[in-house]
């Protein structure tokens, strides 16, 4: 016998028949958002795959204020058969496209916008940075407590070591680990 919370919990979750559900952009048939989500933002700018889970304390969030109308749409793709691991968040401001069969750790970061400092006499929250698109190519994998910043274009087949820090490009058939991120292996050379 299921426990009570284990019971709210399935009844809880966001699916694409769900009132929460059909907020989004897209969320394809067999996707589920676990209870209990993170901050979800905006969603009408998220598109969503089948067979997609995303887990639970997710934040998935398209631009910086709710209700804010964003210039391009989708600003946040997650393809099909993706798994994006607890306590994890997705914070698109112009474009972050996850292709399909992408799996993450917990805790892992993505964004494609950062804060300035060029302005000495102005307090950081107030600067930012031009957005930079942020692309995660199929069938990759990024470890737990990894960062994805502006800019950061991961090929296919890519895995990024656990708590690394991505900011360029990354080849497909990598393996790439630290901070920032550098390629450790070619799998194709192997």
């Amino acid at each position: 016998m299921l426990d009570v919370y284990e019971h709210l919990s399935r009844l809880a979750a966001i699916g694409p028949d769900t009132r929460r559900g059909r907020d989004f952009g897209a969320l394809g048939a067999g996707s589920i958002i676990c209870f209990p989500p993170g901050t979800i933002m905006n969603e009408r700018y998220i598109r969503i795959g089948s067979g997609t889970m995303i887990g639970p304390q997710v934040a998935l969030s398209a631009g910086m204020v709710p209700g804010q109308e964003c210039p391009i749409d989708p600003v946040v793709r997650i393809g099909d058969r993706c798994l994006i691991g607890r306590g994890s968040g997705i914070v698109g401001h112009f474009s972050i496209d996850i292709g399909d069969d992408v799996w993450t750790g917990h805790h892992v970061y993505i964004t494609d916008q950062n804060h300035g400092y060029a302005d000495l006499d102005r307090p950081i929250s107030q600067q930012s940075m031009p957005e930079r698109p942020v692309r995660i190519g199929s069938g990759s994998w990024i470890g737990h407590g990894s960062v994805i910043l502006p800019g950061a274009d991961i090929g296919e087949h890519v895995v990024i070591g656990a708590n690394s820090v991505v900011t360029g490009i990354i080849p497909d058939f990598s393996v790439a680990v630290g901070a920032p991120a550098r390629v450790i292996r070619d799998m194709r050379a192997s």
